[in-house]
């Protein structure tokens, strides 16, 4: 007996979710997205991009370099212990530039294509 209100509840949602479901499919507006890529914002957004990831490629090497001479300078006074922190910094990064002008290199190519 506690079984038949349950199974009328299910019963109503479904017919509602076919109901809803069937109504979306039926009711479809085509959409135009030509205006959307065509737009000032969008444009503007491209170019934005473009430029930052052209300043990335840039700076990121020139600080990249800055740090590990800054790096090196202050692994040379360091005793032995913190001469492997250093050694750490400078070869994170190391990698960091390498993976900040990859990144902006690979950006700058995707968006490439789009504009």
């Amino acid at each position: 007996m506690k079984h038949k209100p349950l199974r009328q509840k299910v019963t109503r949602l479904l017919k509602v979710m076919v109901g809803t479901l069937s109504a979306m499919m039926l009711s479809t507006i085509p959409v135009m997205a030509d205006t959307v890529q065509e737009s000032q914002i969008v444009k503007g957004t491209e170019n934005l991009i473009q430029d930052v990831t052209t300043w990335l490629m840039v700076l990121a090497p020139i600080v990249g370099v800055l740090l590990i001479i800054y790096f090196f300078i202050r692994r040379s006074a360091a005793d032995e212990i913190d001469q492997k922190k250093w050694n750490n910094r400078i070869v994170t990064v190391i990698v960091s530039v390498v993976g900040a002008v990859l990144a902006s290199a690979t950006l700058n190519l995707i968006i490439g294509y789009y504009v």
